[in-house]
């Protein structure tokens, strides 16, 4: 449970760094710097993995509060990676950003970063991977974040606006694929638990 597998750490990072999309966000960023708001992307990238690794261990102990297991949870976090796969592929705004302009902490730490499709996607990859490879996928997510927010300007010359575009529909097609695998793996689960319990009855 506590071993490193490669193909989960990759999976879990690639899954974390389409949801968290800090290459998208570097027009919102540049924005913010641009009205004044003064971002430590040190302060932004640690702050964002403490709230984010909290969740992790705390929030199945909140779905318990109102009755709700992992595989239901992650079949709901599936239609949530959906619809922020479609924002991404057909350009469309389904969630709105409409925290109050701040700096590092409010909104760039948290809704940007850790907000509630990052909260969603660590939970029900609790349901697919060990715990020990979702922190280090992401650990490496939040180093990505820290070098995206120190080097926002820097990246934008190189990549251009166009790079961005790419990329976004890229993991967007990316997301949807793990959305489809979340739901269909943990849908299975349910349906075996459910089928069990019939069986039991009978």
């Amino acid at each position: 449970m506590n071993s490193f597998d490669l193909l989960e750490f990759f999976s879990a990072f690639i899954v974390l760094f389409a949801v968290i999309d800090i290459l998208g966000s570097i027009p919102i960023v540049i924005d913010i710097r641009n009205k004044g708001g003064r971002i430590n992307a040190f302060h932004a990238a640690s702050i964002s993995f403490g709230i984010l690794l909290l969740f992790l261990f705390v929030g199945e102990a909140l779905l318990g509060l109102f009755g709700v297991d992992l595989s239901s949870f992650a079949i709901a976090g599936s239609f949530v990676l959906m619809l922020m796969a479609m924002e991404m592929i057909l350009g469309i705004t389904l969630f709105r950003h409409d925290s109050p302009a701040g700096a590092s902490i409010v909104p760039i730490a948290f809704p940007l970063i850790a907000g509630a499709g990052s909260f969603t996607t660590l939970l029900a990859l609790r349901a697919e991977f060990a715990l020990f490879n979702i922190i280090a996928a992401l650990f490496a997510n939040i180093l990505v974040v820290f070098f995206v927010l120190h080097n926002t300007n820097r990246i934008e010359r190189i990549i251009g606006s166009g790079g961005i575009y790419v990329l976004k529909k890229f993991f967007g097609i990316i997301l949807m694929a793990m959305a489809i695998r979340l739901f269909m793996s943990n849908i299975a689960t349910l349906l075996v638990d459910f089928m069990s319990k019939v069986k039991d009855l009978g």
